[in-house]
């Protein structure tokens, strides 16, 4: 009250003096006049001038009760004749008394402030009984034990009789993130009374140390090892993640969320919301399904699987067949200065091209990324059968109509014998032999004979020992296509395609049994029939020829990036616009947002690119596109992505077809799109190869120089062209000739280019011209391939180069015309 008066106070000199006036007029009805002449809207207290400000006390101007005077506040006049007192008038104040402001015959007309004065007493109460509680720490025999169990409690504290620890003050408690018995870096100094010298004297207790008292009473929880993290739901689980062992992967990171996800809903059904409670269950399903669906990562994974005992005979069979293959060696100590490798089990599950489960398979590889180069390992560099070569033996069946089996090599890395000491880690299952035991598991290594999977030479031993098996056996190779074997006994032949341990046996039908007798005598082998499912490749074998197609792939993709149920499409990409501004495949802007590691992007390019390189050519050019974006996409290009997932949505069982009356030659398409990509001024590059009318060979490339002209970019392009011609044409003629299959007259492979002057310069060579002479000779290259009778580039229409498929967008009727011309074709309208 004293503020609000000397607030009141300190107005203008003469309002003070106005208001002094009127005090001092002794007459009963003088009216003293207290109106504030200056008032505003924004100060309703009146202005404030500090300058002539007057400080007043308040007891010299105070209102005596028995004067009767009106105060005039703007047009209101209040007289206390017709206005009574407060309170009713009915008490009479004594003469020339002072106002008491505490009066209670004024509080109730004040609800509010009565209200107030309630809670202002209410919370001094509740402090000064806070202050009467006990401390739990320092005083144990004024603490009352409850024996209602309490809710979320931590942990129970036994209090030990006969300790009384006395204090004024509470005792240090343990803060968040800090060790027991830690002390502050600066500690703070305790209130305490000044003596008569002026300094402070503080009232220190006789007590034991915070920090001993807390070591005493507080029992030490168990402390998480520095390299474990505990998981989201830890108290329920007591999952604990080692960072040394957790490979953190797209699975380990969905299962996390899915516990997260899960132990959110979990804690808000206890509230009983119902679709909570459903939430919960659906969760458990789905987290369920993923983890039996997903392939385990360790041993006690495996261990707590419904399918346990599968994968324990998986192992067991893994175990037998590294000691049939005689791979371990003695146990020794491990040598002074020697650093044995690691190992991990890995397992699999077979699938057919249904995607159905057909075998278990458990296998002990190597970390073979502890191995030191030029020390345990030189050569590494082991070759496989490319897609082109196969997917030329599949024509070549059609063809010469003969037989295609597929087996596999059990265990093939075991054949494989090392040049180097290789040293390994004792693993899970094997015994540890008598003359070891005195030492420790950890200081006993194993000596490895034969390569293992998992290091680094293993592929190059395992293609070097089947090498020469099958050179012994009269096999011949050739180095223009190292994973070729041909052998030919008179007019039968049989060529043997290797992929690692997949091998594609082509062959007519009397030798193509005796090579399958020779594998078996050499190695244990599997025979899985006729090839229908190989490399993710799913070939049917039809009545009128055969169709390559990869829908269980397909499926696969889509489900992984949940486009599974997106709508179809009918073009893998929109039309482009000729505006630089509106292309959607444009490089980011400065005002457009990079998408983070959040979005899979480089995921879905590697898994399309699979796609585009074995049997979805309609996809190579948009996919081309998009991954010249890889390192900053933006949500435009993540469009693309999409666009590209639901026309594979809808052409699913898409694929190559290779028709029985296929007799023809190859022939080659080349071209190339001018500017393709007008913000680098780059061209781009497509040609395309087809054998019997369907595609064994194809690219869509960005070119890596700029063309000045259209005419130069197809000189570039049909350069690109002839130099697969050139390996293309080697490896037929090899297949024919070691196989002793008659052909016509060897011809010149036709390239089809739509350019009329780009044709005319490669037929007069280079010429130093005021067009031409920037262009480097090398480029002229297809000129000699004529001249030798190689090559034979011949004029086209636009409309009818296939290689356009590979160059440009194309609208949708265009698009789906190139598509079949390159023998593409769906298997249910074959079927």
């Amino acid at each position: 009250m004293e503020n609000h008066w000397a607030r009141t106070c300190r107005t203008a000199k003469h309002l003070v003096e106005l208001y002094q006036k009127s005090l001092k007029n002794e007459s009963k009805g003088a009216e003293a006049n207290f109106a504030y002449e200056h008032k505003d809207d924004d100060n309703p207290d009146g202005p404030e001038d500090h300058n002539n400000a007057t400080h007043l006390d308040v007891d010299d101007f105070l209102p005596l009760t028995g004067d009767l005077f009106t105060a005039r506040f703007a047009d209101c006049h209040f007289d206390e004749l017709e206005f009574p007192a407060l309170g009713g008038g009915t008490k009479q104040l004594d003469n020339q008394s002072k106002i008491s402001w505490s009066e209670l015959s004024l509080s109730h007309l004040d609800p509010r402030a009565k209200e107030c004065e309630l809670e202002v007493q209410r919370i001094i109460h509740l402090q000064g009984l806070a202050n009467q509680l006990p401390d739990t720490f320092t005083d144990p025999k004024r603490v009352t034990k409850s024996h209602v169990p309490a809710a979320n409690a931590p942990i129970k504290i036994d209090v030990p009789e006969g300790q009384n620890y006395t204090s004024n003050e509470s005792r240090a408690r343990l803060k968040r993130g800090r060790p027991l018995g830690s002390k502050d870096k600066n500690p703070r100094k305790k209130k305490g009374a000044n003596n008569q010298d002026g300094h402070i004297v503080v009232n220190e207790t006789p007590r034991e140390s915070p920090e001993e008292t807390l070591d005493m009473l507080v029992p030490e929880e168990p402390q998480v090892p520095e390299n474990e993290e505990i998981s989201i739901n830890y108290n329920m689980s007591r999952k604990v993640w080692n960072r040394d062992k957790t490979d953190v992967d797209d699975t380990f990171a969905y299962n996390v969320a899915l516990n997260a996800m899960f132990e959110k809903a979990r804690r808000n059904s206890r509230h009983g919301a119902p679709w909570l409670k459903a939430c919960v269950s659906c969760h458990v399903m789905l987290e369920a399904r993923h983890r039996e669906d997903q392939e385990p990562k360790s041993v006690d994974e495996c261990m707590h699987r419904k399918d346990w005992p599968k994968w324990k005979d998986a192992m067991q069979t893994k175990l037998n067949s590294l000691t049939k293959r005689e791979v371990f060696g003695p146990v020794v100590r491990t040598p002074e200065g020697v650093k044995p490798v690691g190992y991990k089990w890995v397992f699999v599950r077979k699938r057919n091209e249904k995607n159905e489960i057909v075998r278990y398979k458990a296998r002990l590889v190597a970390q073979g990324f502890s191995q030191r180069p030029e020390i345990d390992y030189e050569e590494t560099y082991s070759p496989v059968v490319d897609a082109t070569t196969f997917r030329y033996l599949i024509s070549l069946v059609i063809q010469e109509g003969i037989d295609m089996r597929l087996m596999d090599v059990v265990t093939a890395y075991l054949y494989g014998s090392l040049d180097t000491d290789i040293y390994m880690k004792l693993p899970e299952g094997l015994k540890l032999p008598e003359s070891c035991k005195v030492s420790s598991r950890e200081h006993c290594s194993i000596k490895l004979n034969k390569s293992l999977y998992g290091l680094k030479q293993s592929g190059r031993m395992w293609y070097n020992r089947l090498s020469e098996y099958l050179l012994k056996e009269g096999y011949k190779n050739d180095s223009i296509c190292p994973c070729i074997f041909i052998k030919r006994s008179g007019p039968e032949y049989v060529i043997i395609a290797v992929y690692v341990d997949d091998l594609n046996i082509v062959g007519t039908p009397g030798e193509l049994p005796r090579a399958i007798e020779c594998l078996k005598r050499g190695f244990e082998m599997k025979d899985l029939g006729k090839t229908k499912f190989c490399l993710g490749l799913q070939i049917e074998h039809l009545k009128d020829g055969i169709l390559v197609h990869q829908e269980t792939y397909i499926e696969k993709v889509l489900k992984r990036f949940y486009m599974d149920k997106s709508h179809p499409l009918s073009t893998p990409m929109v039309v482009r616009s000729l505006d630089v501004e509106k292309d959607h495949f444009r490089p980011p802007t400065d005002d457009e947002d990079i998408l983070g590691p959040e979005v899979p992007y480089l995921s879905v390019i590697g898994a399309l690119m699979f796609l585009a390189g074995h049997t979805r050519p309609d996809i190579s050019f948009s996919l081309n596109l998009l991954a010249r974006y890889s390192s900053c996409p933006t949500k435009r290009h993540w469009n693309g992505v999409k666009q590209i997932f639901r026309y594979l949505q809808g052409t699913k069982d898409l694929g190559l077809y290779f028709s029985n009356p296929s007799k023809g030659s190859l022939y080659g398409f080349a071209d190339a799109g001018y500017l393709s990509d007008p913000h680098t001024g780059r061209s781009q590059t497509g040609y395309v190869f087809t054998m019997g009318g369907t595609a064994i060979l194809w690219r869509s490339t960005k070119q890596t120089m700029t063309a000045t002209s259209s005419n130069h970019a197809e000189i570039l392009a049909i350069h690109e062209a002839s130099r697969e011609c050139v390996w293309l044409r080697n490896v037929i003629q090899h297949i024919h000739g070691s196989c002793g299959i008659i052909t016509d007259k060897e011809l010149p492979t036709v390239l089809y280019e739509d350019n009329a002057a780009c044709i005319a310069q490669l037929k007069e060579r280079y010429i130093k011209g005021d067009r031409t002479k920037h262009i480097l000779p090398k480029f002229f290259f297809t000129h000699d391939l004529q001249k030798s009778g190689d090559i034979s580039v011949q004029q086209v229409r636009s409309c009818e180069n296939l290689a356009d498929l590979f160059t440009k967008s194309l609208p949708n009727s265009t698009f789906q015309r190139l598509v079949r011309d390159i023998g593409m074709r769906r298997l249910k309208e074959l079927k």
